[in-house]
């Protein structure tokens, strides 16, 4: 008797397994067929105003989209980088209008918050939609519903849909210029230190800066060097220059940045074969490579299968000065003389500094700002006695006498360079 009440147990458990498996089979099943492209729509022609701006708010206003890319690295999706409510936006839904027949398809957006939202309300997103499979989509629309009047949407151009050859090596992403910012001096050697260590292009996030500011970024996208996009992001929300939450009724923290970040890295994606995120008053400096390019190759042969190299922060206060370099044409010019400042603060004890990356942007999916979210491939982090970050600003350690700092002189191997350089954009703008 108790053995056949044993089996009917063990029946009774593999049915419950059996179903269970089943309903939550089916369920991954319909969760998949409705994220996939339907038909909704005949229509002639795609209608809907083409949107030129870098941020464009959706009806809900808990909706602001950045710019949609294609991205086949694991299925064939568009990946719609934007911000949205981390709480308040549950459903999504992409547009695409399939020439030359017409047809109008939906997908539902796969709504995915960054995890890296520091208790802000809002947060960088991926809305990941499949395309329709027999089409290659050139926009989309976004709208919180699957029914309507596509002509009455917005529509985004998807970049990368074109496969292109890289035209540079490296490019910096400078994730937010905001606060009327002046530091022209340290901007323009910065500037010029990333081109001596092999930078080409100078992408600049920018909300707003002084009007010599704009001079200096006037002559330096003519010369090719700096791209600007605009990025007006306090007239959607309210923003903090804190990059955690304080509870003070703001909507995003520092500007937005992490969404900058996201952006750049897809813009970038096939035009540069790696991308750099860091701050205008960091730079990363090798020290047994004379360049970044000589660096990263042989950081690559060291590490193969790895997609972003982590850069460790290091404090050179802009308090503490040296009296060499004193130029006196920079005098008077706004901003700190790097060149001066070579004292570092010591580490702390039980503090990890902070990382800075080189990325190559084909291995990301998501990335934050001291690390990436998700990528495919590793990370690694590179030992200081092969490049530090140098990181002149205010003192992190106030209190130390000079006697406590370290003496680091890296920078000066490229004041020759670096000096004639910045003479000649100084001649050139007029400063």
């Amino acid at each position: 008797k108790m053995c056949g009440g044993k089996k009917s147990y063990f029946a009774a458990a593999v049915c419950i397994i059996t179903l269970t498996s089943m309903v939550t089979l089916s369920y991954l099943r319909l969760q998949k067929l409705s994220h996939l492209p339907r038909i909704i729509q005949e229509s002639s022609r795609c209608r809907g105003k083409i949107t030129n701006s870098t941020i464009t708010a959706l009806k809900d206003n808990r909706t602001f989209i950045i710019s949609p890319y294609f991205d086949d690295r694991e299925s064939k999706v568009t990946r719609v980088i934007g911000i949205v409510h981390h709480e308040d936006v549950k459903q999504l839904y992409c547009w695409f209008c399939c020439q030359p027949n017409g047809k109008i398809y939906v997908s539902k957006a796969k709504i995915d918050v960054h995890s890296d939202r520091f208790g802000f309300p809002y947060g960088a997103t991926d809305l990941v939609c499949l395309e329709p499979e027999n089409c290659d989509p050139t926009h989309v629309s976004i709208n919180q519903s699957p029914h309507g009047s596509i002509d009455q949407l917005p529509r985004f151009e998807i970049k990368n849909r074109k496969a292109e050859t890289f035209s540079v090596d490296f490019t910096i992403c400078i994730s937010a210029m905001f606060g009327n910012y002046n530091n022209v001096l340290q901007f323009i050697q910065s500037v010029e230190m990333y081109k001596i260590l092999g930078v080409q292009k100078v992408v600049i996030y920018k909300n707003n800066c002084s009007h010599l500011m704009e001079k200096v970024l006037k002559f330096y996208m003519e010369e090719g060097t700096v791209e600007i996009i605009p990025w007006p992001i306090n007239s959607h929300l309210k923003v903090s220059s804190e990059w955690h939450f304080m509870q003070d009724g703001t909507h995003i923290g520092y500007y937005g940045q992490i969404t900058a970040l996201n952006d750049c890295i897809y813009r970038n994606m096939q035009r540069s074969k790696f991308v750099v995120l860091n701050d205008i008053d960091e730079i990363i400096l090798p020290l047994r490579h004379p360049d970044w390019k000589t660096m990263m190759s042989s950081l690559q042969k060291q590490n193969p299968g790895t997609g972003v190299f982590l850069f460790e922060n290091h404090i050179f206060p802009e308090t503490m000065s040296t009296h060499m370099f004193n130029i006196s044409s920079w005098n008077t010019v706004p901003g700190v003389n790097i060149l001066q400042h070579v004292y570092r603060e010591p580490d702390r004890k039980d503090v990890i500094n902070p990382r800075k990356m080189i990325v190559d942007p084909r291995k990301v999916i998501q990335t934050s700002v001291h690390s990436v979210l998700r990528a495919y491939g590793n990370s690694v982090k590179v030992p200081m006695e092969v490049a530090l970050i140098y990181h002149c600003r205010v003192p992190l350690q106030g209190n130390l006498p000079r006697e406590s700092l370290i003496k680091d002189t890296t920078l000066w191997r490229y004041n020759s360079s670096l000096i004639m350089n910045v003479n000649k954009v100084l001649n050139q703008t007029r400063l």
